[in-house]
């Protein structure tokens, strides 16, 4: 390494191997126990599109044959290597203020197979478009943010056709469930696997759903949920709506405090908290967030067993940003959104795999930025930086000439197979 320089390959590697060592009791067979760590190398790797076929090559396989295998038919539970990454996160960031953020994301799909497709709204593209949506629980603490869990939405356009939901490797017997009762699956499995986090955050799909709210009340934990303007919320006084409760603050009412550290500095707003009338213990409260620029008003329910400074409340309200941070990273550093797969097996598979090489390398981030804080002329290294590092230094992919020119051939002998089959489909309607 340069002479000065941090960055140990040698401990990565370590680190890596580890993590791989943590999981392989979850895979009975030697064979995908190995193939399985060949994916998420290809996972971490820079490739520009990452799925079965370009990781295959990319790891040295003469076909991506293998990797399907892993995907679809081998004998292995994603549910727990699941749990063993939700596991790993909370060792290597441990939190005590943790915060669980719960979001969900979009990918945009062609076609009407994929298992939970469908026309509808998604951020990703900002319009309703034919997607699948997952939502994702993600721990968020000082030392870094992690996703610990997922479950796929299913439409109900989706759980009324039993015969659909066999075909795409869902169970006969499926129900629809929401957003907010997927959040609240998935929280109920984080607290009774043990971990512990007191807070949950979450946009207005999850603050506005009362059941979800309720829930987490009945576990003791806090919650700082955003709910829209027109909510409605109870006070000594009677029910209102958010934002006529806002109009009625003084001056003197608002703080302005930092939501958060984010790419250009502080987040600093303007904050104020309404005390709301509940029957039940704990504390119940309206936060409302007001840009200093623009004057946009952001509402918030909270709750805590016990009263808590507005600086908490603050605090956890701007941690919901991590989970957009995760989505971004995960997909753009280990692949979460390009799985080119139907079934749900396999889209468990695919998507567990990218939380866990996202999981790595964010614990990696933590612990070189608590070994090496870093010199006042360097940002401390991130996730990307990582990615890049561990790519070059300690993965070594194959690359030479025979084995890319049996790729060109293996790609172009089945496209050649594919552009027969249309065209024969093709003249047979035609017929």
């Amino acid at each position: 390494m340069a002479a000065g320089h941090s960055v140990d390959p040698a401990r990565w590697q370590e680190a890596f191997e580890a993590l791989m060592g943590r999981i392989a009791g979850r895979f009975a067979r030697v064979e995908p126990r190995r193939r399985v760590r060949q994916l998420v190398l290809g996972l971490l790797s820079d490739l520009p599109r990452k799925n079965c076929w370009t990781i295959a090559e990319w790891v040295g396989e003469a076909t991506p044959d293998g990797m399907q295998h892993l995907l679809g038919r081998a004998k292995w539970d994603a549910d727990l290597v699941r749990d063993e990454v939700c596991d790993y996160v909370v060792e290597h960031l441990h939190d005590e203020q943790a915060v669980l953020v719960v979001d969900e994301t979009g990918d945009v799909k062609k076609g009407t197979h994929t298992v939970g497709v469908q026309r509808q709204y998604t951020g990703t593209a900002g319009r309703i478009e034919n997607s699948q949506i997952a939502v994702y629980l993600v721990y968020a603490g000082r030392r870094g943010h992690a996703a610990v869990d997922r479950e796929l939405y299913i439409p109900r356009s989706w759980t009324s056709e039993p015969d659909r939901c066999r075909a795409a490797g869902l169970g006969d017997q499926t129900a629809f469930a929401t957003k907010p009762e997927l959040a609240t699956r998935m929280i109920g499995r984080f607290l009774d696997a043990g971990h512990r986090a007191p807070w949950v955050a979450g946009d207005e799909v999850y603050g506005g759903n009362p059941k979800l709210r309720a829930a987490l009340e009945e576990r003791g934990c806090g919650y700082v949920l955003a709910v829209a303007r027109t909510h409605e919320v109870p006070t000594h006084a009677g029910k209102f709506r958010a934002d006529a409760l806002a109009r009625k603050l003084p001056k003197r009412a608002w703080q302005k405090l930092s939501a958060g550290a984010g790419a250009k500095g502080h987040r600093f707003y303007d904050w104020a908290v309404i005390n709301l009338a509940h029957p039940g213990p704990g504390s119940h409260q309206l936060l409302i967030r007001r840009n200093r620029s623009t004057g946009e008003l952001a509402f918030y329910r909270c709750y805590s067993p016990r009263p808590v400074p507005l600086t908490t409340l603050v605090r956890v309200a701007g941690s919901r940003w991590r989970v957009e941070e995760f989505f971004q990273a995960g997909k753009g550093l280990a692949g979460l959104d390009e799985h080119q797969v139907r079934r749900f097996d396999s889209w468990s598979r695919w998507v567990t795999l990218a939380m866990l090489a996202h999981a790595f390398l964010a614990v990696v981030r933590a612990d070189e930025h608590a070994r090496h804080p870093g010199p006042a002329d360097l940002i401390p290294l991130t996730c990307n930086e990582i990615q890049r590092l561990f790519t070059t230094l300690v993965v070594k992919p194959i690359r030479d000439a025979a084995h890319r020119l049996g790729w060109s051939h293996w790609r172009r002998r089945h496209q050649a197979r594919a552009q027969a089959s249309h065209y024969s489909r093709q003249a047979a309607n035609q017929a």
